[in-house]
């Protein structure tokens, strides 16, 4: 299956990105791709081009396009629809991590109380 993906290309610290057209199997480090539809650099304001045509002919014989590519695409207005979450969900704590942490902090206040209790007897009355 082909898909629409960055590849990153660029200097250390200095990141800029390719728009490829690549086999979904092949790694993004690989250097394989079919054709490269635009590039696109983060740390510049303006600084995506896209070949609108060619992205929207590919996309018309049902390539698929990342998360990431998706969402770049509609912000240049490229497709329309919703962006897609990219980031990953927060887990919520269970309740057996939460009441495992109830004796920790009592541990932590009993250990309090000793080195309170240390220092007083170390300070020497004057």
């Amino acid at each position: 299956m082909l898909k629409i993906r960055l590849q990153r290309t660029g200097r250390n610290q200095e990141k800029t990105f390719r728009l490829v057209l690549t086999e979904s199997k092949n790694s993004t480090k690989s250097g394989k791709f079919l054709e490269v539809l635009g590039n696109h650099d983060f740390r510049v304001k303006n600084g995506t081009t896209i070949n609108k045509e060619r992205v929207l002919y590919w996309m018309s014989k049902g390539v698929k396009a990342t998360p990431t590519v998706h969402n770049l695409f509609i912000v240049e207005k490229i497709i329309s629809g919703k962006k897609i979450n990219v980031l990953p969900k927060k887990t919520v704590p269970k309740k057996e991590e939460v009441a495992a942490e109830a004796p920790k902090a009592e541990v932590k206040a009993e250990v309090a109380e000793v080195k309170e209790e240390v220092k007083k007897e170390e300070t020497p009355a004057a």
